[in-house]
């Protein structure tokens, strides 16, 4: 009887067993119609950080979905993925993808414990389970990610599968990845962890939003307590590594951010690369990338070499935001931030606390008005007090375009221009740096700010200072190669402002087009020599509307800036002078589709209309534009593309695209030598007289836009061309003599002081087929004996003057010298 029992046992055993084993078949074969193939885990390409670069291989930023770097196993410390390993899966050496003894060892532990210290997953499923399965929690995903595994440990060696997961494992704090994890919690890379440190991070994959070395430091030191334990307990370390890493002290430090310098030039990078990169253009060029736009530039960890360089991009930004702040202030007082009732000043002061320190470094802080008369505001600043005298008020005029700058009667005492709850901008008098521009900086007038010296009973000596409405753009480009070493679109730069002006921003460029027509006319057989009249012209406007029956043409009457007519000058004269009179009756002569041509030639693009008003610069350009122009009369005729971008890398340093120097001829070297004489010439002489102390070969020519809505400067040497444009963006005027001179002309200097020396003195080269003469200047003739005003003038050979000046005309000479018969005109 109990052999019959004992029989019909063991038959249901097996039926059971075989059932079981069919169920089980058959539940694998469901689940595991429609799994991923395993087979792309070897194919491991993970969101990574792309790194931007200045030309001298400093970082000016990263472009990033996840903060990740990728880095070999080999690269890691051994005691680094031996910490991992000994945290998270002890027998990963030993099993095929699933440890059901870890299962069970976790399951009993969290059951006494009460917590879920102790995980079951194995490093291979978390592998699984993080690059191919969703994070949906459910027994069916559970069992997809089991047979993964296990189909995983025979296709990838076992190297390698921990490779992937020590660079895909997310370690809070951002961190995606060993290596982005030692950057942010220790300032170091992966290969300089201490045993200690590599424990601190083999801690943290339990749950490492909540437990990292910043959110919970206390958690964090336990988990590493118990890493170092399980790797003493699994013969990983002995007693003597053990112990010496519990006792190390943890010093948490993030590796500094790049520079803030360069915000501007990084911005464009991204929105020109995400155009290059588009899916189209990388199948055409055939680079070897699988992302494209902004996909790849924000996951593929490429590496992009650009050409800024940093000494041309700091002294850019500071002169820049010194020049717009000094216009902000001849414009007028915009008004104070906020005004708040003076009742609420104090509950004001504690939202908004204050240190000395924060005034350091050129710095702003905001500053509330508890009384104000005639010669003083005072404000509060968190538990400190500190005032602003009336003589530092004294810009403080109601803005109007139509007065200029330091009129009578527009000197206002604090009390009119402030009131008692006015929310406002200060710097320290005295301040240094270059953080912000400064309203009293320190130098002989003011004792350097020392925040060291300040106390609560002390009045801090303070500037008012406001946030510009006006703006601008600065960009800098070498002529040999194109390279923009500079490039600023703002005064505010991102992420607080978005819009590049330098690149984007399309303006008039006034008087600065103005190269481009005499450019053209001496191509059209006028000589630098040619006279030209200075007088009135009277033009009818081509608008294209239709006329009303009887109405005659609608005339344009341009004048000059200072409504004065010279008469007779030299074509030279009209254009150092900048004579908008002289300009228009060129382009009469030469023909607005001269003009055009010339412009495309020289790099404007666009359909730029057929009217006279071109000629003066009324075709909207930016700022990058007119700085390729200008690369063509710095660069003896050959125009040059601008490159921000050197070359492209991919993550493991492998070559994706070069940008070589695209160089366009434009202009013949003669009208070039030229050309950049007669600039030159504009900056000793005209209206970029302002950059004479700069003492280099430099050409230029200023641009003010009618009713001084823009001001312009474009000034170059033969190895560089800087341009600086200034207005507002919704077109307001500048205000009277707000002009390209006044405006433009002193940040170009300001720059340009702080990078000259990064170049050895050149000057334009004299191309074959040029002579430098003498000429009367004021008739255009060889000099004489007689001539008084004497000018050295290039002439093209066989275009030169061939009458001297005071000498009796010989029979067949009256037509060979200056092109007097536009006096007529």
């Amino acid at each position: 009887m109990k052999r019959k029992i004992l029989f019909r046992g063991l038959i249901a055993l097996v039926i059971l067993g075989i059932l079981g084993a069919i169920t089980l078949t058959g539940v694998i074969f469901w689940v595991s119609r429609d799994l991923p193939s395993y087979t792309r885990v070897s194919d491991y390409r993970p969101p990574q950080v792309t790194t931007v670069y200045a030309r001298d291989g400093s970082i000016i930023g990263y472009f990033y979905d996840e903060k990740r770097f990728l880095v070999a196993l080999s690269q890691m410390p051994d005691h680094l993925w031996q910490a991992f390993v000994a945290a998270e899966d002890a027998s990963f050496f030993e099993h095929d993808g699933i440890s059901f003894k870890a299962i069970l060892r976790a399951f009993i532990k969290n059951t006494l414990s009460g917590n879920s210290n102790e995980g079951g997953s194995t490093i291979t499923q978390q592998v699984v389970k993080r690059i191919l399965l969703t994070p949906e929690k459910s027994y069916t995903r559970k069992l997809k990610e089991a047979i993964l595994s296990y189909r995983l440990e025979s296709y990838l060696s076992k190297e390698d599968i921990l490779n992937i997961y020590l660079n895909q494992i997310y370690l809070g704090s951002g961190a995606y990845g060993v290596e982005s994890a030692a950057r942010t919690y220790f300032a170091k890379h992966v290969e300089d962890l201490t045993l200690a440190e590599a424990a601190v991070l083999a801690g943290l994959p339990q749950s490492p939003s909540k437990v990292n070395p910043y959110a919970d430091p206390e958690t964090t030191k336990s988990r590493q307590r118990y890493v170092l334990r399980r790797m003493l307990e699994e013969g990983m370390i002995d007693q003597t590594a053990h112990d010496a890493a519990m006792a190390a002290p943890l010093l948490y430090a993030s590796l500094p951010e790049p520079p803030k310098t360069g915000a501007w030039y990084k911005e464009e990078v991204e929105r020109e690369l995400t155009r290059f990169l588009s899916e189209q253009n990388v199948r055409d060029l055939n680079l070897p990338l699988e992302r494209f736009g902004r996909e790849a530039l924000y996951n593929a960890g490429l590496h992009i070499y650009t050409s800024m360089d940093r000494p041309h991009q700091e002294a850019a930004e500071i002169a820049l935001r010194k020049g717009i702040l000094e216009t902000s202030k001849r414009q007028g007082w915009h008004g104070p931030e906020s005004r708040i009732p003076p009742e609420e000043i104090p509950a004001w002061l504690e939202k908004n606390p204050f240190e000395p320190q924060f005034l350091d470094d050129a710095g702003w802080v905001k500053a509330v008005v508890v009384k104000v008369d005639a010669k003083e505001a005072q404000v509060r600043l968190g538990a400190y007090q500190g005032g602003i005298s009336a003589k530092l008020m004294e810009w403080c005029r109601v803005p109007d375009p139509k007065r200029s700058n330091g009129a009578p009667g527009q000197v206002r005492t604090p009390d009119k221009v402030l009131a008692v709850g006015d929310i406002v901008w200060v710097s320290a008098v005295g301040g240094q740096g270059t953080l912000n521009p400064l309203g009293a900086p320190a130098g002989a007038q003011h004792k350097a700010y020392a925040s060291d010296q300040a106390t609560p009973e002390t009045s801090l000596a303070l500037c008012l200072e406001q946030i510009p409405e006006v703006d601008g753009a600065l960009v800098s480009e070498e002529t040999e190669t194109g390279d923009i070493v500079a490039l600023v679109g703002g005064y505010t730069p991102p992420p607080g402002n978005h819009f590049n002006r330098a690149t984007r921003a399309k303006r008039q460029p006034g008087s600065s087009f103005k190269p481009v027509v005499y450019s053209a006319a001496l191509d059209q057989g006028f000589t630098a020599a040619s006279m030209i009249n200075d007088a009135p012209v009277v033009s009818e406007m081509s608008t294209g509307a239709p006329r009303t029956p009887g109405s005659g043409p609608e005339l344009w009457r341009p004048s000059n800036f200072d409504g004065i007519f010279y008469g007779p000058i030299l074509l030279r004269t009209a254009l150092v002078k900048s004579r908008n009179l002289c300009t228009i009756r060129l382009a009469q002569s030469i023909g607005v589709s001269a003009i055009i041509e010339r412009a495309h030639a020289l790099g404007i693009e666009g359909d730029i209309p057929p009217d006279l008003s071109i000629s003066l610069g009324s075709y909207a350009v930016t700022p990058m534009t007119m700085t390729e122009v200008y690369t063509a009369f710095a660069n003896g005729g050959t125009r040059v593309r601008p490159r921000t971008v050197i070359r492209i890398e991919d993550s493991w340093g492998r070559t994706v695209v070069n940008f070589r120097p695209e160089k366009v001829p434009a202009i013949t070297p003669q009208t070039a030598y030229i050309m950049s004489r007669l600039l030159k010439d504009a900056v000793q002489n005209g209206t970029g007289f302002r950059a004479k102390v700069l003492k280099r070969a430099v050409g230029g020519k200023t641009g003010t836009t009618n009713e001084e809505h823009d001001a312009w400067f474009i000034g170059f040497t033969p190895y560089l061309v800087s341009t600086v444009y200034v207005g507002f963006d919704n077109n307001k005027p500048l205000g009277v003599l707000e002009t390209g001179s006044r405006v433009a002309v002193p940040i170009f200097v300001d720059y340009r002081r702080q990078v000259e020396e990064l170049y050895p003195e050149d000057d334009f080269r004299t191309p074959p087929g040029v002579r430098l003469l003498n000429v009367d200047e004021t008739n255009g003739f060889l000099a004489g004996e007689f001539s008084e005003k004497i000018v050295s003038l290039p002439f093209v050979e066989g275009s030169e003057p061939r009458v001297v000046s005071g000498a009796p005309l010989k029979r067949g000479e009256d037509d060979l010298g200056s092109a007097e018969d536009l006096f007529k005109q």
